[in-house]
C-alpha cells in the first residue's frame, strides 16, 4: 500500500484518487479527479460537503487550472517516471506564478531520494509507491540546512541571504 508523507510524518490518506476510467465516485470521502472531471462535478461535491482535488499529469499547462485554484484544496501532480522533472517545474509555477496556496501532492513514480527536491519546488505531501523506503524519504527532508539556489520556499539565493565576511 502506498505511504503518504506530509512533512516528515506518515499520515493516513483521506483522499481517494479516482481515474477517469473508474466510473462512479466512492459514495463518501474526499476525491482526487482529473481536471476535466473536476469541472463537471465540483459544484455537486461542494453541495454534498465533500472536497474534490485535482490530479494533473506533468505535461499539463498551469494556465489550464489557474482560474480555479481558489476552489481546489489539493492538486496532485502525477509523475510518470522518477527521472521526469516536469512535475517539479509545474509545482514551482503553480506556487510562484499562480499563487496556489493549497496542498500540492506528488503521486506516481516518486523516489524517496528526491523528496528534498519536491519540497524545494513547493510540494507539501508525497504518496510514495509500494516498496519505497519511507525512512530514507524522511531523512532526506533534513539532509541540507542551506542551499546556494533560491527555491519556492526561499527565493533568495545564498549570496543574498548571507552577508560576506561574517
Amino acid at each position: 500500500m502506498p505511504t503518504l508523507l506530509k512533512g516528515t510524518d506518515i499520515v493516513n490518506d483521506e483522499w481517494h484518487i479516482v481515474d477517469d476510467g473508474d466510473g462512479m465516485l466512492p459514495a463518501a470521502g474526499d476525491v482526487i479527479v482529473s481536471l476535466e472531471r473536476w469541472l463537471e462535478i465540483a459544484d455537486e461535491l461542494r453541495a454534498a460537503r465533500r472536497r474534490a482535488g485535482v490530479w494533473l499529469d506533468v505535461d499539463a499547462e498551469p494556465e489550464s487550472i489557474a482560474g480555479h485554484l481558489d476552489r481546489i484544496p489539493l492538486i496532485a501532480i502525477r509523475f510518470p517516471a522518477f527521472n521526469d522533472g516536469r512535475g517539479l517545474s509545474l509545482a514551482a509555477l503553480l506556487r510562484t506564478r499562480h499563487g496556489y496556496e493549497g496542498e500540492l501532492r506528488a503521486i506516481g513514480a516518486i523516489h524517496e531520494d528526491l523528496v528534498h527536491y519536491l519540497v524545494r519546488c513547493g510540494f507539501d505531501s508525497y504518496l510514495l509507491p509500494d516498496g519505497r523506503n519511507t525512512e530514507v524519504a524522511q531523512r532526506g527532508l533534513s539532509v541540507m540546512s542551506d542551499y546556494y539556489q533560491g527555491s519556492v520556499i526561499d527565493p533568495q539565493p545564498a549570496f543574498k541571504r548571507h552577508q560576506r565576511g561574517r
